[in-house]
């Protein structure tokens, strides 16, 4: 029998579990909703997902790995018990604590954000009035992962960046070891890495082989771009969503707070990111998904209009314009649709390459190809005009499930 690996996402909306075979072929894929976002939803989910894999293929499956949202922590007591329901990734209570956060950790602009994981946990030091006992910080795939394999207070330097992690000298900094903080900070190790076997009552329950390792997660954003395909350095991946995110493999750490930039570490290169409030939310605002794709077949990609436009929603960007107060562009205005069309979808790629651009000037490895995900992916004629402006060649990306990508880091150890 031929070994499996089995990726588990669990991201803002639902959960879904992949198995690939040694040649990346998915054998069997599940999915749930989340509606709750508790632990106990999780928990369940996680037993559903697995529980849905048919039996021979469980059989077979020697890798599991667990992907979560980002900045999504808990606090857990010496058993792994939730002390109080999770903070979820999108929660700014934390926004109170910038200030403290900007004195002690300048140099790292990651953590300098209402929702990093350093500033929930500095808002939950502060409203605690007594510790009795000091708990352990988990993150969300962290404590999934737990419930897999029993090691408490396991984590991975993708999850563990935005708490304040060097992911450079592969430790916590100084500073945030002088903060003395009231909790266990996870112990981390390098997405991929074999933590353990697989707890008994798993393999008794579902069958699995009794040798089957869980491995060190990672973040969701991370388990997508390593389903895309991209492993060398100058390959990135840009996401065509509600707004424009662009990643790129680089042999260079880059970051820059202004604009947003920074780096999350790659087993020994870097996943340089940046994203832009542009994208298709500006596209939807104009037209719906019938007209979009009608009006595309018209346009001829291999004539540029003669329209500069800056397509936001509202004034203001960061990436690669760093201006609060920049207005759209979206004039002069022709009366036929397919043009007023061709001149957003070129605005965009505009942007997607500037955007690239600033990464390299600021010393990222040279673009060489873009695999594409999110909805514009599909837009051929949007790939063509975006092929035009970024001068490398550009493809959709093969996978773009990130328990894709989850399943081949427990599988490749692409990071450890």
């Amino acid at each position: 029998m031929q070994p499996l690996s089995l990726g588990i996402d669990f991201g803002t909306s639902g959960a879904r579990a992949i198995v690939l075979d040694p040649l990346g072929q998915i054998q069997a894929q599940s999915s749930i909703h989340l509606s709750e976002q508790t632990t106990a939803e999780w928990q369940s989910g996680l037993e559903t997902l697995i529980g849905q894999i048919p039996l021979a293929l469980r059989r077979q499956i020697r890798s599991v790995a667990v992907d979560g949202t980002s900045s999504t922590v808990l606090l857990c007591d010496v058993l792994g018990h939730p002390l109080d329901t999770p903070i979820l990734y999108f929660d700014d209570r934390g926004r109170d604590q910038l200030g403290k956060i900007q004195q002690i950790a300048s140099t790292q602009p990651v953590v300098i954000s209402a929702t990093s994981s350093l500033a929930k946990v500095l808002w939950w030091v502060e409203q605690a009035r007594s510790i009795t006992t000091m708990p352990y910080l988990l993150h969300q795939a962290d404590w999934l992962a737990f419930l897999l394999h029993g090691q408490l207070g396991i984590s991975d330097y993708h999850n563990a960046l935005k708490l304040g992690y060097d992911v450079e000298q592969l430790c916590y900094p100084d500073w945030l070891l002088r903060l003395n903080l009231p909790i266990h900070l996870p112990q981390v190790f390098p997405p991929g890495t074999a933590i353990g076997c697989l707890r008994s009552a798993w393999v008794e329950t579902f069958q699995f082989p009794p040798d089957c390792v869980v491995c060190a997660g990672t973040t969701d954003s991370i388990a997508a771009f390593l389903a895309s395909g991209a492993s060398q350095p100058g390959e990135a991946v840009t996401s065509l969503g509600s707004t424009l995110v662009l990643k790129l493999l680089s042999h260079i750490r880059i970051e820059e707070s202004a604009t947003g930039i920074y780096s999350h570490r790659l087993g020994q290169f870097w996943l340089v990111g940046g994203a832009s409030n542009t994208g298709g939310a500006v596209l939807q605002q104009f037209f719906s998904p019938a007209e979009l794709q009608a009006l595309s077949r018209q346009i001829q990609p291999d004539r540029p209009s003669q329209l500069h436009y800056y397509p936001l929603l509202k004034p203001g960007e960061r990436f690669p314009i760093n201006d609060p107060n920049l207005a759209p562009c979206l004039s002069p205005r022709p009366a036929d649709p397919k043009q007023f069309l061709q001149g957003l979808l070129e605005g965009i790629a505009r942007i997607e390459a500037e955007g690239y651009q600033r990464l390299q000037q600021l010393g990222a490895t040279t673009l060489s190809r873009v695999y594409t995900a999110g909805g514009g992916a599909q837009n051929a004629t949007w790939t063509q005009i975006r092929s035009r402006h970024l001068q490398v060649p550009v493809q959709i990306s093969p996978q773009t499930e990130a328990a894709y990508g989850t399943a081949r880091l427990c599988s490749l150890r692409l990071c450890a």
